[in-house]
């Protein structure tokens, strides 16, 4: 599902997370308060989901992939990085 944009940052982010997860739920809210736009793959909702969480070599969630940068965890300076690197 993805969140409408606030403000003007035009990056666009895949979002793992699972049903019951607090921090996922924190990360989600972060990225919209950022005007981050995102696409959250729950791995409780969809199987495909959780094999590419495996895929890329995780297990747990929140996970944030944004351009190459694949983020664990609710990580708002590795986020602001990859944000920055993606708007060159």
């Amino acid at each position: 599902m993805s969140q409408p944009t606030a403000t003007s940052t035009t990056a666009t982010a895949i979002v793992y997370s699972s049903t019951h997860c607090t921090y996922c739920k924190q990360l989600k809210q972060y990225l919209t308060d950022q005007g981050v736009t995102y696409e959250e793959r729950n791995i409780d909702d969809n199987e495909q989901n959780a094999r590419e969480l495996q895929a890329l070599g995780m297990s747990s969630v929140p996970v944030t992939v944004i351009g190459g940068m694949t983020i664990l965890g609710m990580n708002p300076t590795r986020i602001k990085k990859a944000l920055q690197t993606l708007a060159g």
